[in-house]
This record gives structure tokens, C-alpha cells and sequence, in this order.
């Protein structure tokens, strides 16, 4: 049990860690810097971890994205939400694309709707009136594009039998 446990802390860091590294991959949309290489590994880790680990490895990411310059408070609400809703509906589905769309509504909608009082909070009234009406298409964007990447990533996975030997190893 407590092995199983380390591995997927393991797991969880070094997606972490690719997530932060993939946040160099981003490109503006309206006001937000979007980074579909966090949605993909949301994906993943809703996948090979489920939806708690991949929750924390979220939080830990959008810490560390903000740290080092690579992205902003809106981070949290899209991944953390994101990465939770693909978690669960993996767990409950067990389909791939349950997980994908998951992600794509949790990011989209529900980060995109939980960034308004965000960013009045902590980056003031005007930035809170530009996320209102903003940041729900940003989101939709990066997260898709995110998605998308995940399904083939996850498709090259199952053709090669990874996906099978990690979920054994992580005894998900």
C-alpha cells in the first residue's frame, strides 16, 4: 500500500514537472496565456493517477507556473477544476473521452466562471471585469487544444501497451 502510494507521488511530480516545463509552450488569447500542455496532463494524471493526485499535481503546477513567471492567477481556477471534474469522470467511466470532456468543462466553464471573483480579489476591479467576459473562450481554447493532445499521447500509449503496464504498476 504505502509503495503504491510513492509511486504515485513519483507520477504526480514528474507531471507535474511537465506541466511547469510545458507552460513555455504558450500563446496569448484575449487577456490569458494559455498553456494546453497543463490541460493534457490533467488529462493524464486523471488517467493514470486519479482525480486527488491529480487535483494536488494541479494546485502544485499553477504554485509553481506562478513562481517562475509562467503564468498567472487564473491558472488555479482552470486546473484545479479541470483536473477534478477529468479525474472524476474517469473513475466513475473509465472513458478516455469522458475524462477529456471533463477537463474541457471543468477548465472552461467552471474555471472560466471562478475566475471573475479571482481576479477582483486579487488583481482588481478592471482585470475582474475582463475575466467575466474573457476568459471563459481563453480557457476553452487552451484546454482544448490540451485535450487533444492528451487523446493522442493517451491513443500512442494504448497502441504501444504502456498505458496498460503503468495502470498495473500504479494499481489504479
Amino acid at each position: 500500500m504505502k509503495q503504491n502510494k510513492v509511486k504515485k507521488m513519483a507520477m504526480a511530480g514528474i507531471l507535474t514537472s511537465v506541466a511547469v516545463a510545458g507552460s513555455l509552450l504558450s500563446f496569448p488569447v484575449f487577456g490569458s496565456r494559455c498553456a494546453p500542455v497543463q490541460h493534457m496532463v490533467n488529462v493524464l494524471c486523471a488517467i493514470l493517477l486519479g482525480p486527488g493526485y491529480g487535483f494536488v499535481a494541479a494546485i502544485a503546477a499553477s504554485f509553481l507556473r506562478n513562481l517562475f513567471g509562467l503564468g498567472s492567477l487564473l491558472a488555479f481556477p482552470g486546473s484545479m477544476f479541470g483536473a477534478l471534474l477529468s479525474g472524476l469522470a474517469y473513475k466513475y467511466t473509465k472513458n478516455i473521452w469522458a475524462a477529456c470532456v471533463g477537463e474541457v468543462f471543468g477548465t472552461a466553464v467552471l474555471g472560466g466562471l471562478s475566475a471573475y471573483p479571482l481576479a477582483i480579489a486579487f488583481m482588481g476591479q478592471s482585470a475582474g471585469d475582463i475575466a467575466f467576459y474573457a476568459y471563459i473562450v481563453p480557457f476553452f481554447v487552451s484546454t482544448s487544444v490540451g485535450a487533444l493532445l492528451s487523446t493522442i499521447l493517451i491513443a500512442a500509449l494504448q497502441k504501444s501497451g504502456v498505458l496498460k503496464h503503468a495502470h498495473a504498476g500504479l494499481e489504479i
